[in-house]
């Protein structure tokens, strides 16, 4: 399994958020709390936006991000108002870089925490419903890249949290085909650079940790003596596998099958269901 964190809100260093909180990121690469795994050294990647560019710059490599002096170099320099940061543990697939989130299509990014159980039995069925024009595009051969694919085929683009869902949905047709009693456990994080989704859900019904953040005038009045709070918008979010901190109030935990959107119209949470997609028929 892997830790993840979304950022949304007043352009800022990438170091303020992955290396400054008491419980970073980065901490959590050696020291995890909440994950399967206490250590996450098999690779890293941050990808982020910039206003005079359409699409994320990605970074990702095959060493731990503890260590990673390129990693902190990017950090110390890079100012973004929406960026993504990851730290992988991996399920089974190769260490690589191919394989290392955050993902990138076009203006999209995405990253996932989980995994599609029995995957070997799995993927060439689900390789198989990505739409012929974006298969050329998959490069590594982890579960969550696939599954960013299969998003892309029904629909990201129009209808986010309806795409994630039929791609959810074929997750667990497939896995219930193959005999797999519970398919897919996720964590997801996708963006097109204006709006962030995250969504977590699992067929056990018991889902990977995910927190965001309280927003920030509500933090101010709980701890007026905190000098970096005076710096950020009201609309700043972090979506994040485990707390950054303890910092009393800031840190809520994301509902069992519940996806949320962060937007400049306003926040917003709903029930996420899977769906079954139409057209896509049974392989075998």
């Amino acid at each position: 399994m892997c830790r993840w964190l979304a950022y949304s809100g007043t352009p800022i260093l990438l170091d303020s958020i992955l290396y400054k909180p008491v419980h970073s990121l980065i901490d959590q690469s050696l020291h995890s709390k909440m994950g399967v795994e206490t250590t996450n050294g098999d690779g890293f990647g941050v990808g982020w936006y910039v206003s005079h560019k359409d699409s994320p710059a990605v970074v990702r490599d095959i060493g731990p991000a503890w260590s990673d002096r390129n990693l902190r170099e990017i950090a110390e320099h890079v100012v973004s108002p929406l960026f993504f940061a990851h730290i992988r543990a991996s399920t089974g697939t190769a260490v690589q870089q191919t394989n290392c989130h955050p993902f990138r299509h076009g203006r999209w990014m995405w990253m996932h925490n989980g995994a599609i159980a029995e995957f070997h039995l799995v993927r060439r069925d689900l390789a198989l419903a990505v739409a012929p024009d974006l298969f050329p595009y998959v490069e590594g051969s982890t579960d969550s890249e696939m599954m960013f694919y299969l998003a892309l085929t029904f629909g990201l683009a129009e209808d986010p949290p309806g795409a994630v869902a039929r791609m959810a949905g074929l997750v667990e047709r497939v896995g219930h085909e193959h005999g797999v009693e519970f398919p897919l456990q996720m964590t997801v994080s996708v963006t097109d650079g204006v709006r962030l989704w995250a969504f977590r859900y699992s067929s056990q019904k018991e889902s990977r940790s995910l927190f965001y953040s309280t927003r920030v005038d509500t933090l101010r009045s709980l701890h007026p003596d905190l000098a970096f709070l005076r710096d950020m918008s009201d609309d700043a979010r972090l979506i994040v596998s485990e707390p950054l901190g303890n910092l009393p109030g800031a840190w809520n935990a994301v509902p069992e099958g519940t996806y949320g959107v962060v937007q400049p119209e306003g926040d917003r949470m709903d029930a996420f269901t899977p769906r079954t997609p139409r057209g896509v028929k049974a392989i075998g």
